[in-house]
């Protein structure tokens, strides 16, 4: 990557983090502006158009940094070994990916905005280096991931019963409480993509529309797209299932906002909200989004946008 010739910087490349070559963009409206690493979920769904259609906001106020990570969108190669594939590598990418944004912009941190599985991988990255972080965003934030997943099948179960839906009864029935394998996991989506919407209150073919047609984008990232999403799934699930953050992240030593949609029942809200009464640091705010579910950035860009402006105003860097 080039040195931007003025304020304003936009660039992508294909960086080795990890051995492996990953996508990495860049955008901003001035450099001197506080830098912003954006996590995606999945694991193995790129969410860059998405953000950048309904968040581009964020350009104005952070240097928004854009990865697709390993096994994921642009990083997909079939060459990826499904072993390299782990929570500990995922984190380590990312520290790599840290320390050559904080040497590009001359910065000493950098702001990480986690969704979903990126709530979790940021969340355990700040507490592993909180030098390098100067606040951890989180939205579908993941806490205690399996008392999550229970939440969620309970939740599922009790929709079809109240449906009367009979065929959803006697699959959830036999599919059971979790944990699940990828595969049972993804039954049991199926039903709370029925009940509660796939991406909440955002169509998913307009979500797939703009994956692959938004700002940046192109119908040849489709391919990428659905085979990262199915080979990080099935690599990662197993370890990813079994995170819980109360555990092993109860402490953050820097700012700490959670900005959670009220309806999610994809990584239960209120498991979120535990987590974050009992998470420790020096500062937390928790924002919550009564009209949304799980994607609150898409679901209600015009509110996250705002209230991650006023995150961006309130840093001392």
């Amino acid at each position: 990557m080039k040195t931007a010739p003025s304020g304003r910087i936009a660039e992508s490349a294909r960086l080795p983090l990890g051995g492996i070559d990953q996508w990495v963009m860049i955008r901003g409206r001035d450099v001197a502006n506080p830098v912003l690493i954006t996590l995606h979920g999945g694991p193995g769904m790129p969410e860059t158009a998405l953000l950048r259609h309904f968040n581009g906001a964020l350009e104005e106020v952070f240097t928004v940094v854009y990865w697709e990570q390993r096994g994921a969108g642009k990083s997909f190669s079939k060459a990826i070994a499904p072993q390299s594939m782990t929570v500990d590598r995922f984190m380590a990418d990312l520290d790599e990916l840290v320390d050559h944004v904080r040497a590009r912009l001359a910065k000493d941190k950098v702001v990480l905005l986690g969704h979903s599985w990126g709530s979790a991988l940021g969340t355990l990255y700040a507490a592993r280096h909180p030098q390098k972080v100067a606040a951890y965003v989180g939205t579908g934030q993941i806490g205690d991931l399996p008392a999550s997943e229970n939440a969620s099948y309970v939740f599922v179960l009790a929709e079809a019963k109240r449906r009367g839906n009979k065929k959803a009864i006697a699959e959830l029935t036999k599919l059971g409480p979790p944990p699940y394998s990828e595969k049972q996991m993804m039954v049991q989506r199926g039903w709370l993509a029925r009940f509660a919407g796939t991406l909440g209150r955002l169509p998913m073919l307009k979500a797939l529309r703009i994956m692959v047609t938004g700002p940046g984008a192109s119908p040849l990232d489709l391919p990428g797209i659905v085979r990262g999403m199915r080979f990080s799934l099935k690599a990662l699930w197993r370890e990813v299932s079994a995170l819980n953050l109360e555990r092993d992240a109860p402490e953050l030593k820097m700012p700490v906002y959670f900005l959670s949609g009220r309806n999610d029942h994809q990584v239960d809200a209120g498991v979120a909200a535990a987590y974050f009464d009992k998470l420790v640091a020096p500062a937390k705010t928790l924002i919550w989004f009564e009209t949304a579910g799980h994607f609150v950035p898409f679901e209600a860009p015009e509110a996250f946008n705002a209230a991650m402006a006023e995150i961006a105003a309130g840093l001392k860097m």
